[in-house]
C-alpha cells in the first residue's frame, strides 16, 4: 500500500515538473482525484514542493518552501523562504506539528507522531539554517513574527490537506518556547499542545538558575561538581594551553579570545552537567591528569556554545534570548580567587556585530499571564535535574480546570520525553492527549 501510494504521488509530481511545483503549474488529476502534491502546490504562499522518499511510517513525504514576509507588520521589507516538511499518512488522522526553535535537523517522526502513527508537519524557525534572508534585519526576529509564520503555514496546510483532522503542536526546549508563544498569539489555531523541557524566563539573566544550581540533587553531588570547577580553575593555565592547541587543530576561534573562552567553559560546566544528565561517577578525581580533566570538561561542555563559527550559526538563538526570551549568566563569586571579580559573566558578546538591543520583559510576562489565566489544553514535560527546569512553567490553582498539566521526571534531564516515564505515568499522559484527540 505504501509503495503504491508513493509511486502514485511520484507519478503526479513527475508529470508536473520534475518533482517541483510553481504557481505557473497547471493542476493535474488522475482519475479525478486531487493528490496531496497538488493540494500543497496550490497553496498561495508555497514556492516549491518536492516529493521525497518516505521516512518513518509515512505513505508520502514532502519538502515545502513557503514565502514569508520578513516583517508581517510591514510587508515592504520583502520576503524570505521558510522550510517545512510534511509526513503524510492519512488526511483524517491527527496532525502533529513540530515547531522547531532552531533549524530542522531530522526528518524522522517525533515521539507523538510515532505513537499515534499520525501525520506530521515540521516547521523550521525563521532565520535558522536555510530559512533566512541573505541579509537579516535582526529587529524582525521576534516572537510575534515567528508565530505568524507558523500560523500561516499551519492554517494553509490544514485548509488544503487536513480540514477535518485534529492538530497538536509540540516542541522541545526552544521549540517549547516557540510552541507557547504560538498558542499565546493564536490560542485557538490548534486543538492542543505538548511542550518538552522549555524554560519560561522572567529576566534576561534569570536568577532562578543560580538558585537551582545551589539546590539541585544532593549536597554531595553538588560538592563534586563544584570541586571539579575549582580543579579546572586551579589548572587554568594548563587547560588554556590545551584549548589553544585544540584551536589550531580544529581551526577554532573565539570572539572574546581563548583566555575568556576557557573561563566561560569552566563556568558553563555546572549548567551543562545537570542539563545533560552527566553522572558524578564520571568526574575525574583531584589527582587526575590535565588530559583527563580537559577531556571531561569538553565532553560535558563542548566547543559549540562559545566558538565563533558555532555562535554565528546560533546567532538567531542568542538574539532571541538576549532580546525577548531570556537566558542566564554565570555567578563568579564562588571563583573570585581565580577570576578577581564577582560580576556575573553575561552573553552580551553574542549579539550580532554592530547591533544590540535592550531586553524586553513583556513577551515572557505575557505568556505567563496567558498560561495562568486563559490557556487551555496544554501539557508540559520536564526533567527534575535539567538545569532548564530552573525556569520551568509553573501551574496554578486554575490550571487543571483548563486542562493544563505538568509532568516532571524524577532526576530527569534535558532529554526527558514521555517515554522516559514509568508505564503508568505514560498511560496517564497519553490518556490526556487521547481525550483531546477524541473530543
Amino acid at each position: 500500500m505504501k509503495l503504491r501510494n508513493y509511486l502514485y504521488a511520484l507519478l503526479i509530481s513527475l508529470s508536473i515538473v520534475g518533482c517541483k511545483s510553481t504557481k505557473d503549474v497547471q493542476s493535474t488529476s488522475i482519475q479525478n482525484e486531487i493528490s496531496t502534491f497538488e493540494k500543497l502546490s496550490n497553496i498561495k504562499n508555497v514556492v516549491t514542493v518536492e516529493l521525497k522518499t518516505p521516512t518513518s511510517h509515512f505513505d508520502e513525504f514532502y519538502e515545502i518552501w513557503f514565502e514569508q514576509p520578513i516583517d508581517h507588520n510591514d510587508t515592504s521589507k520583502g520576503t524570505f523562504k521558510q522550510r517545512v516538511l510534511l509526513g503524510f499518512e492519512n488526511s483524517n488522522l491527527p496532525v502533529i506539528v513540530e515547531l522547531e526553535g532552531y533549524g530542522i535537523n531530522s526528518e524522522k517522526a517525533g515521539e507523538l507522531t510515532t505513537h499515534y502513527k499520525a501525520n506530521e508537519i515540521i516547521i523550521e524557525h525563521r532565520y535558522f539554517n536555510n530559512s533566512r534572508p541573505e541579509e537579516i534585519d535582526w529587529n524582525t526576529l521576534t516572537l510575534e513574527n515567528a508565530a505568524k509564520d507558523q500560523n500561516m503555514i499551519i492554517k494553509s496546510i490544514k485548509d488544503a490537506v487536513f480540514p477535518k483532522a485534529k492538530f497538536i503542536t509540540t516542541g522541545i526546549s526552544k521549540g517549547c518556547q516557540t510552541t507557547m508563544a504560538h498558542r499565546r498569539f493564536f490560542p485557538n489555531a490548534v486543538d492542543a499542545s505538548v511542550c518538552y523541557v522549555g524554560p519560561l524566563n522572567y529576566k534576561r539573566e534569570d536568577p532562578r538558575v543560580y538558585s537551582f544550581l545551589k539546590t539541585v540533587a544532593t549536597q554531595d553531588e553538588r560538592d563534586k561538581v563544584m570541586a571539579f570547577q575549582n580543579l579546572c580553575f586551579k589548572n587554568k593555565s594548563a587547560l588554556l594551553e590545551k584549548m589553544k592547541a585544540a584551536a589550531i587543530a580544529k581551526n577554532m576561534s573565539w570572539e572574546f579570545g581563548v583566555e575568556k573562552a576557557i573561563e566561560y567553559t569552566i563556568l558553563e560546566y555546572s549548567f551543562a552537567f545537570w542539563q545533560w544528565g552527566t553522572s558524578t561517577d564520571d568526574i575525574p578525581s583531584q589527582n587526575a591528569s590535565i588530559d583527563a580533566i580537559y577531556k571531561h570538561l569538553i565532553d560535558v561542555v563542548g566547543y559549540g556554545f562559545f566558538e565563533e563559527s558555532s555562535v554565528n550559526k546560533l546567532q538567531p538563538y542568542f538574539w532571541a534570548a538576549l532580546t525577548q526570551q531570556g537566558i542566564y549568566g554565570y555567578e563568579t563569586a564562588p571563583f573570585k580567587t581565580y577570576l578577581n571579580t564577582e560580576d556575573i559573566y553575561k552573553f552580551d558578546w553574542a549579539f550580532p556585530e554592530g547591533i544590540s538591543k535592550t531586553y524586553d520583559l513583556k513577551p515572557m510576562q505575557d505568556i505567563k499571564w496567558f498560561l495562568d489565566t486563559t490557556a487551555e489544553d496544554m501539557l508540559f514535560i520536564y526533567g527534575e535535574y535539567d538545569a532548564w527546569s530552573a525556569t520551568a512553567v509553573e501551574l496554578n490553582d486554575t490550571s487543571k480546570d483548563r486542562e493544563i498539566y505538568k509532568y516532571v521526571k524524577p532526576k530527569g534531564d534535558h532529554t526527558t520525553r514521555i517515554k522516559s516515564f514509568s508505564e503508568d505515568t505514560q498511560q496517564s499522559i497519553y490518556s490526556i492527549i487521547d481525550g483531546w484527540l477524541n473530543d
